[in-house]
């Protein structure tokens, strides 16, 4: 099959902190030809770079919380455990955006940064892509709470053991996409990375 696609139109439906586009096309189909026209609309994000922050040899993470409008409705409250994560601004890389919010957001320098993955947040609504890592971290004395107020940030820092946050990932209470795809790398990885980082 030729994967192909013809657009008919596209506009900008509102342009604030996101942008969402209403696109007019059509696609090849499986079974030959062209779909009907159809629309569909897209919410417009930058790329964004996420980082679990891991201390080998404490083996613990040192893990955010705080408020996010998407969870408002959701059962367990609007506030989140969460990995480090910023947006990549024009000629920032996404290793430096980890690096620079690890810091802003909890204090902690990264030491090493381990690629896990490039993904597609939601790809049948929105274009955001998120670059994700683990940093090696020293959590020694870490906590407290951080942010940018000129974000409107009130970040919380929370320092678990790996088993607890095993825990909390698969008890309910780590549930973005970030956290739940890092750390269920890091159970598959966590032999090789202290191997690598101690």
């Amino acid at each position: 099959m030729k994967y192909e696609i013809e657009l008919l139109g596209t506009e900008t439906g509102y342009d604030g902190f996101f942008e969402l586009k209403r696109f007019r096309l059509r696609h090849s189909l499986y079974a030959g030809g062209w779909s009907p026209e159809i629309t569909r609309e897209r919410v417009e994000r930058k790329e964004a770079a996420s980082v679990l922050l891991y201390d080998p040899g404490l083996d613990r993470l040192v893990m955010i919380e705080q408020f996010r409008i998407g969870a408002l409705e959701w059962g367990a409250g609007a506030w989140l455990l969460e990995a480090v994560g910023g947006l990549i601004e024009p000629g920032q890389t996404p290793q430096n955006v980890a690096r620079r919010e690890a810091l802003e957001e909890t204090g902690c320098e990264v030491l090493d940064l381990w690629p896990i993955c490039e993904f597609l947040v939601s790809p049948g609504t929105a274009t955001e892509k998120i670059h994700l890592y683990c940093g090696r971290v020293d959590a020694h004395g870490v906590g407290g709470v951080f942010g940018l107020a000129e974000e409107g940030e009130d970040i919380r820092v929370e320092v678990l053991s790996f088993d607890a946050a095993v825990s909390e990932l698969y008890g309910g209470r780590i549930n973005s996409t970030s956290a739940i795809i890092a750390l269920q790398w890091l159970v598959g990885h966590r032999d090789e990375v202290r191997g690598t980082w101690r």
